[in-house]
């Protein structure tokens, strides 16, 4: 947590600072650092902020193609029975 002096008053911020020396000197820790914590940091130069490292965003979860067509189709008539007669089958006529 860092205060800020922004504003009225003293206040806390969520918001890391980090100045552009040490951020140049430690990029890769803090890119991790923001990562895994989900929090962002303020790069400052000469106490004025020049960039905002921020989290990647959630992935998106594609919907699984399992059950897609569930709700799609329509039964009509007898799925049980065959389509044709068994004698206008090749398989008999031998």
């Amino acid at each position: 947590m860092v205060w800020s002096h922004m504003g009225e008053g003293r206040k806390q911020s969520e918001i890391g600072e980090v100045s552009i020396s040490q951020f140049e000197a430690t990029c890769l820790a803090i890119l991790a650092r923001v990562k895994r914590t989900k929090k962002p940091i303020l790069v400052l130069r000469k106490g004025e902020p020049i960039a905002q490292v921020v989290p990647p965003p959630l992935p998106s979860i594609t919907p699984s193609w399992l059950g897609s067509l569930s709700s799609s189709g329509e039964i009509l008539g007898d799925i049980l029975s065959p389509a044709s007669a068994p004698e206008e089958w090749k398989a008999f006529r031998a």
